[in-house]
């Protein structure tokens, strides 16, 4: 198996996103594994700041030159801030998937939602049953 960056100090949902704990609202992104699966990411398209997005439903499309994937929501709540510069340079997020990378910032509607995220144990073996 291919080793992906997986961060212990990150949640993840089953979607391959990323989630930062950041006190009243949370960072996304993909994970390590999506953008590597994806391969060269050429468009992302997100929410605008203000909307709100629900947990488990689409919030976005990523497009690399293999796939047209939708971004799943980890949790419910109203987009903060979002990270404009994807626009102009989709592939940061090849580069930088965990930092300059990230997709939007949520605050929770819900913040139980967070129990229901995965720990970066669980996620990885998640990634290794479906590497086998």
């Amino acid at each position: 198996m291919t080793d992906y960056n997986i961060p212990a100090d990150l949640d993840y949902t089953a979607d391959d996103e990323w989630v930062r704990d950041q006190g009243e609202v949370v960072a996304v992104g993909v994970t390590d594994y999506a953008q590597d699966q994806l391969g060269d990411i050429v468009f992302v398209e997100l929410p605008a700041a203000g909307s709100t997005v629900t947990r488990g439903e689409a919030f976005g499309v990523i497009e690399s030159v293999k796939a047209v994937s939708d971004l799943i929501s980890p949790l419910s709540g109203t987009v903060v801030r979002v990270n404009d510069q994807l626009q102009d340079a989709p592939e940061t997020v090849n580069e930088d998937c965990y930092g300059e990378g990230w997709m939007l910032e949520i605050e929770p509607s819900d913040p139980t939602e967070l129990r229901k995220l995965l720990d970066a144990a669980t996620y990885t073996q998640s990634v290794e049953d479906r590497s086998d």
